[in-house]
């Protein structure tokens, strides 16, 4: 039986601290709604604007798969496994937390603001040793069909995190369709729409707006505009 829960853009929580304008799409930090905790194994997908030369100091994770998908500007990180490294668009970078971390991530760029999903998803196994990948795709792989960006598998395309999850995104022009198999018996799927406006399973979905899609196997995309979008394949049980 098909199960279809609906977050549009505007139900999103909302932080403006001024340096960060972050919209939360499940409950975090001062934000909390009791039927916005996660989706499956889906905890936090945070849609996180950062102005010119400010950012998050050092804090610590743990236990958590964390995944960074830079969209405008740059994002310098650090963090207590000794990596220092600056992530743009195109890149995706996953830490697996593990048995604990510590990080920060700042905008670099005085005269520019950095656009960032984070996404947190529950591990499917506790106090891992902490790692760190970062890639760079090439995002013209989006264009007309869905490119995979994570899986659990190290010698798959796109990044591996400790869970059963496959995320794809794709960039497709008005008109275009395609038709998505969840991976895995169990996983639903969480669409996130970047821009544009797109149908998925007869739900139509602008900007921002968000569709979760659980007990089906098969999800149907067509895209009514031009529109880019992250589709994220994830148990609902873990």
């Amino acid at each position: 039986m098909e199960n279809i829960v609906l977050h549009k853009a505007e139900t999103r929580g909302n932080a403006n601290h001024g340096w960060l304008n972050a919209y939360h799409s499940f409950s975090f930090a001062s934000w909390y709604n009791p039927d916005r905790i996660q989706f499956g194994a889906l905890r936090v997908l945070n849609d996180d604007t950062i102005a010119g030369g400010m950012g998050f100091g050092t804090h610590p994770h743990d236990n958590m798969e964390i995944i960074t998908i830079p969209l405008e500007g740059d994002l310098a990180h650090k963090d207590s496994m000794g990596n220092t490294e600056i992530i743009k668009n195109g890149d995706v970078q996953v830490m697996s937390a593990g048995t604990g971390i510590q990080h920060s991530e700042f905008n670099p760029n005085a005269d520019q603001q950095t656009k960032l999903l984070q996404i947190w998803l529950f591990p499917n196994k506790r106090n891992v040793e902490p790692r760190y990948q970062q890639i760079t795709l090439n995002v013209a792989d989006r264009h007309n069909k869905l490119s995979q960006i994570l899986s659990p598998n190290a010698d798959d395309e796109g990044v591996w995190i400790h869970q059963d999850a496959w995320f794809n995104m794709g960039n497709f022009d008005a008109g275009t369709s395609t038709e998505y198999k969840i991976k895995k018996e169990g996983n639903g799927v969480y669409a996130f729409i970047l821009k544009g406006n797109v149908t998925i399973n007869g739900q139509e979905l602008n900007t921002r707006d968000a569709v979760g899609i659980s007990g089906t196997d098969t999800l149907n995309i067509i895209a009514n505009t031009d529109a880019e979008f992250l589709l994220m394949d994830i148990p609902m049980n873990y």
